[in-house]
């Protein structure tokens, strides 16, 4: 059975290193919703600057294509994508009743110290700020699977591989 999952969170939840552990352990294909970010909008973030929703349309949309792509061909995968308003899931997992939602929920001040840490991403710790502000938390109605980003990575995709299972 196929399986296409999108991972959902603000900047530094975890999105990345949980989504791409999640690829490996259902031996699927792995996307980094940042790389379908166009240029103009990774350098408007690199300037402390936060999308707006005319920014965010096109990448929103590349995503949705990378979805259907898998979907077409009958393969599963895993893409992240910030995701942070119930509008843009809309877009992304709209019309896909075969996409799951897992959101990495965390505290502002947990992601905020693993922002602090990282050093080799374009999105500055001044952006976290807006991104929780935006932040549209799933409803119940968008079945999404939430999990809390504070264990392990390892343990995180676990529980999400756990959630995946108990929906087929």
């Amino acid at each position: 059975m196929k399986t296409i999952v999108v991972v959902m969170g603000v900047s530094g939840s975890g999105k990345t290193t949980v989504a791409s552990l999640l690829a490996e352990r259902l031996g699927c294909a792995f996307q980094d919703g940042d790389d379908l970010h166009p240029r103009q909008n990774v350098e408007k973030m690199r300037s402390g600057t936060p999308l707006n929703d005319a920014d965010r349309l096109p990448w929103l949309e590349a995503i949705g294509r990378c979805l259907d792509g898998w979907r077409e061909r009958g393969e599963s995968g895993v893409v992240t994508c910030s995701a942070l308003k119930r509008a843009y899931r809309e877009i992304v997992i709209g019309g896909r009743p075969d996409a799951s939602l897992v959101y990495l929920k965390g505290t502002q001040a947990l992601i905020h110290d693993r922002l602090v840490a990282r050093t080799s991403h374009f999105m500055p710790v001044g952006l976290l700020d807006s991104q929780f502000a935006a932040l549209q938390e799933p409803a119940e109605d968008e079945r999404p699977i939430i999990v809390d980003v504070g264990p392990l990575p390892s343990a995180i995709v676990s529980e999400i591989v756990r959630s995946l299972r108990a929906r087929r």
